[in-house]
Order: C-alpha cells, then sequence, then structure tokens
C-alpha cells in the first residue's frame, strides 16, 4: 500500500473538497468549508501529498520520464543529431512557464503555513507541519531561482484586496535565498525525524539532501557569477552543514548495485534511498526502462565517455590501462565499473537494429532486466521504482561544497567521494588531496583535458559528480551554476557533436551515419550540417526570460515587473 502513496494520494489531494486550487480561488479564507476542512492532522497530511508530484516526480509518469535521460538534455553528455537549442525568444504566455507555475505552489505553501497554526493539534505537530510547508516554499524559490533569477518574495497569501503585495516587484535573489535558507533551517529544526514509511515521505532526512543540493547551486553561482561572495560563503557553509548531518548520522550506505538504484522494482529498504517514488504496475507507470530497450536514442557524447577514469584512478590520457577509441570493447576496458553499468557494452548503430543510438553508445543505466522481455517493459507501462534525492548526491555535495569553500582536507573526501568508489562492484582507487592537489596512491597528477579555469582538485570533484550523476537531470543546472554553458557549443567543443569510432567496412548495414571528414572510418559525427549545430553566444540563457502576458499583467494593473537582462524587446 505504502508503496503507491504518490499515486493515490495525490490523486485524493485534487479531488478532495476545500483542497483543489479552484476550491482557493472562489472560497476566501473565513469561509465555513474552509474551516470544516482545516481541523485535523490528517488533513493536513492529505494536503501536503499534494507538492508531491510537482516537487519529487521521479520518472515522472506514462509517456514522461521526469528529468532523467533527456529532462535536460541541453549539455555536454549527449550527442544528438539535432541538439537542443538555446531558447532565442521570449514566451507569451506564463502559464507555458514554471514561473507561473511555481508561484502557485508558494501560494498553496503560504497557505498551509497560515491554516495548520489554528489546527487543533499537539504543538509539536503544527511544527512539524509548519515546517513542512516552509520546505516546499523553499523548494518552489529554489527552483524559480535558478530559472528566473529575481523574483517576488511572497510570505503570505495574496488577495485582490492588496493589488500592492499582489504584483509585487521582484525582489534581487539574494534576498529570496537568505528567506529559503531561513525556511529549510526552520524544516530542519522542526520537521520529524520520522513520519509515515521511510523513503516515500518528507522528513528531517528529505530536507537536510535537498538544502545541500539548495544551497550547493546557489553558493555556486553566487560564486562564479560575481553577484555576492559573502553569501556564496554561506550559501556553501549551509550546504556542506546540511550535508554533514546526513553524513555523520551514519543512516545511510551505499546499495548493493550502482544500476540497481536506477532499475529496481523495488527500492524499499535501499541504504542509500533518502527519497525514492513508488510505482505500481496497472496504476502509475512510465516509460523509462521502455526508452532505454527497445527505442533509438541520444546517446552519449565523446566528450562524456572521455570523461570517466581508467581503472588506476588516472584520467586516459595518463593512465597506461586506456586501451583506445577503437572498438567498444577497447573503449569500455579497464576503466570506471559505472561505465559498464551505464551503456550497453555493444555498439548501436542506424541500419543494423532499430533501437539505434545517435553516438553508438546507448545506456542501459535504467532498464529492468526483469521486465525488458515482458509487454511492461516496452510500453508506459514500467513500475520500476525512482530515485528522488539518495545519499550518493549527498556525498557529491558534500564535498564539492567543502572543496569550493578551499577547506577540503583528505577525511572529507574519504567520506564522500571514496565512499562512493568503494561501492561494491566499482572499487576504484581513492581520490587523495596533496598539496591541495588530486593525487592517487600518493601521486599527484593534472588531467590533460582540464579546463585550465577550474583548480585542478575541483575539476576532479567534478569529473566525479558527472558520471555519478550522469544522465540523472543534473547536468545543464550544474552548468549553469559554474558559468559553463561554454561547454555545451558543438562547434567549439568538437567532442560533443562525435560518438564512437568505426569503420564502415565492419558495418555493412549501416545506413544515416556521418563519419568525421566524411571519411570510411572514423568518430561518428551525429550533427553534421551547419544548420544544427548549437552556439553559446549570449549569456541572457543563463536565466529564463519572464513571459510577456505576465509583463502585460502588471503594466495593465498600474505596476512594473523588470524583464531578464538580454531578453527586452524579444518576442
Amino acid at each position: 500500500m505504502m508503496k503507491n502513496i504518490f499515486i493515490w494520494m495525490v490523486a485524493i489531494i485534487l479531488i478532495a473538497p476545500g483542497c483543489n486550487d479552484d476550491y482557493l480561488e472562489k472560497f476566501p479564507i473565513d469561509e465555513a468549508t474552509d474551516d470544516t476542512y482545516w481541523t485535523n492532522e490528517e488533513n493536513v497530511r492529505l494536503y501536503s501529498w499534494g507538492f508531491y508530484e510537482k516537487f519529487f516526480d521521479g520518472y515522472g509518469s506514462f509517456w514522461t520520464w521526469g528529468k532523467y535521460f533527456t529532462g535536460q538534455s541541453l549539455n555536454d553528455d549527449f550527442g544528438p543529431s539535432q541538439p537542443t537549442q538555446f531558447l532565442k525568444n521570449v514566451t507569451v504566455s506564463a502559464s507555458k512557464t514554471n514561473w507561473d507555475y511555481l508561484l502557485g505552489y508558494v501560494r498553496r505553501a503560504n497557505l498551509m503555513i497560515d491554516r495548520v497554526k489554528d489546527v487543533p493539534m499537539e504543538e509539536d505537530a503544527v511544527a512539524h507541519w509548519t515546517g513542512v510547508a516552509r520546505f516546499f516554499r523553499g523548494m518552489a524559490y529554489y527552483r524559480l531561482v535558478q530559472q528566473y533569477g529575481d523574483v517576488p518574495w511572497m510570505d503570505q497569501v495574496p488577495v485582490v484586496e492588496d493589488p500592492a503585495y499582489l504584483y509585487k516587484p521582484r525582489d534581487p535573489r539574494t534576498v529570496v535565498m537568505d528567506n529559503v535558507l531561513k525556511d529549510f533551517q526552520y524544516a530542519a529544526e522542526h520537521v520529524r525525524a520520522s513520519d509515515g514509511e521511510a523513503g516515500l515521505t518528507v522528513n528531517k532526512d528529505v530536507v537536510l539532501a535537498f538544502m545541500s543540493q539548495a544551497f550547493l547551486f546557489e553558493g555556486t553561482w553566487l560564486k562564479y557569477h560575481d553577484v555576492d561572495q559573502g553569501r556564496a560563503k554561506t550559501y556553501l557553509e549551509a550546504a556542506k552543514w546540511s550535508a554533514n548531518e546526513i553524513i555523520t548520522a551514519g543512516k545511510y550506505s551505499m546499495g548493493e548495485s550502482y544500476r540497481g538504484l536506477f532499475s529496481s522494482m523495488s527500492l524499499k529498504g535501499n541504504p542509500e534511498m533518502i527519497l525514492y517514488r513508488g510505482y505500481e504496475e496497472g496504476m502509475v507507470t512510465h516509460c523509462l526502462s521502455t526508452y532505454n530497450n527497445i527505442e533509438s536514442q541520444t546517446g552519449g557524447s565523446k566528450n562524456l565517455i572521455d570523461s570517466y577514469l581508467c581503472k588506476d584512478g588516472l584520467p586516459i590520457k595518463l593512465s597506461p590501462f586506456y586501451a583506445g577509441d577503437d572498438g567498444i570493447e577497447n573503449v569500455m576496458k579497464d576503466r570506471d565499473p559505472r561505465m559498464h553499468e551505464t551503456y550497453v557494452q555493444e555498439l548501436r548503430l542506424s541500419g543494423e537494429i532499430t533501437y539505434s543510438s545517435s553516438t553508438g553508445y546507448s545506456c542501459h543505466k535504467f532498464l529492468s532486466d526483469e521486465i525488458k522481455d515482458l509487454p511492461i517493459g516496452k510500453s508506459n507501462g514500467n513500475p520500476t521504482d525512482a530515485p528522488v534525492i539518495r545519499y550518493g548526491e549527498v556525498l557529491l555535495n558534500y564535498a564539492e561544497a567543502c572543496a569550493e569553500l578551499g577547506e577540503i582536507t583528505q577525511a572529507d573526501l574519504n567520506q564522500s567521494i571514496n565512499v562512493l568508489r568503494q561501492r561494491k562492484g566499482i572499487n576504484l582507487p581513492n581520490l587523495e588531496v596533496v598539496g591541495g592537489q588530486p593525487a592517487v596512491n600518493g601521486v599527484v597528477y593534472d588531467d590533460p583535458n582540464r579546463d585550465p579555469s577550474v583548480s585542478s582538485l575541483i575539476w576532479e570533484i567534478r569529473r566525479e559528480r558527472r558520471n555519478e550523476l550522469v544522465f540523472e537531470g543534473f547536468r545543464l543546472n550544474d552548468l549553469k551554476r559554474w558559468k559553463k554553458l561554454e561547454y555545451t557549443d558543438t562547434k567549439k567543443n568538437s567532442t560533443i557533436n562525435r560518438g564512437a569510432y568505426i569503420r564502415k567496412a565492419d558495418h555493412p548495414e549501416i545506413k544515416d551515419i556521418v563519419l568525421e571528414g566524411d571519411a570510411e572510418e572514423g568518430y561518428i559525427v551525429p550533427a553534421w550540417t551547419d544548420e544544427s549545430q548549437r552556439l553559446f553566444n549570449n549569456e541572457r540563457v543563463y536565466l529564463y526570460p519572464i513571459a510577456l502576458d505576465q509583463l502585460k499583467l502588471y503594466k495593465d494593473n498600474g505596476y512594473s515587473l523588470e524583464q531578464n537582462p538580454g531578453w527586452e524587446g524579444l518576442e
């Protein structure tokens, strides 16, 4: 029953009298029907489920797959034949953007905060549910700031009688995130350590895990976009603290299998799951396993493949174990075992197989071998559970926060990145720090492929994050916060627009495949026309524009809403 909690509880909240959006729009706070609803803790709990599907969507549902795999495909991990392009024009309607949607969740959270204080409950229950509501408000604002930068901070439910508040101008992102930090801090102190089945409901650990994620993002954004170095340090310290709270509690550990985190029929009891979404055959399902099973894929780029270490813990240009690119057997030989857990160990080329890959490299990280030959494994009926936030990410958040603060020690690496490397079936050599530089077995090294603007140690920590979290929907936001969207330019970075090395003579049945230099052997070039290239040529794309109808709405009511820099006048 509890595995289906995201399914049936969300369905109830959407139809429950007194809880849906239509009701909240039509009835003021003091209506008796509203008072009738907010009368006990179970009703409060029921209301809280209305946030789950938005913030914890996992693999999405039916023919969607949430943020996973191509959820953030505009990055350097993929080698598509038609690269996703940066937004060029301003969206007309706010209803088509997360601006409108997420501010709606801010309103829901504020309503919950306001109502909970008057519900007849024990004092600790009031504090817990207030903390849950403030957590969700913080989550909504974290995502708004990620996408739009400055946004109106609202801690009350706006009413038409107060248009100045209803049409508030945008507050600086630092003001907003200061308030979000207060929300997370309150939630971390007051949300229960346990409330419902572990892994399926918001508890203190869930708050702390997302706190580490949110403030690692914002701390590094402020640092690398040179917004406010003092606040950057404060936020990075918050990220480190919250991750460390989870680490030192000792409740989580690595699971039995890396791939099993993403392809299991059930994640119940998995020691790495802080929060996951449960699916159930015939009720709510998804199609991500099917996509890895029988559909053509956007393949991993050569840039991504080259980033994996060899089994001695060294980059490919430094390791004697690197066997070259001639054949996938050589590519994957003596490499980080997460490669085998992530990619099919054969090339899948157009013409040879119906479910080919644009680069030849095909992902099976999310494929369940248990259902791959069944009807539910070849449709939108996949019931495999989805991680929402896991211990592995928290360890990476901790390591990066320490490094960005300039205070990382060997002890920090040993309780974070090296825990990931010692996972069963991975067993890579420990990452060491010697004189502030990365080292393996006491020998300092510096990757020749390193971006010279990034320190060698932070480069290695970012590599670990990329390979551990690959295709989980993080990469685009990581590039944004590091101010590295130039990595996505397919003309300036040719290895993004490259795939496997092949000889056409070895593959007589291939079709629609172009090799570098139009040669008979070489690297696959997925996007081979000039028109299909993705260029990064304007920093305005670090933030999304505010939709035109939202700007007009403010103006029509006598108020002003500023557009994001660089988007002014674009329609």
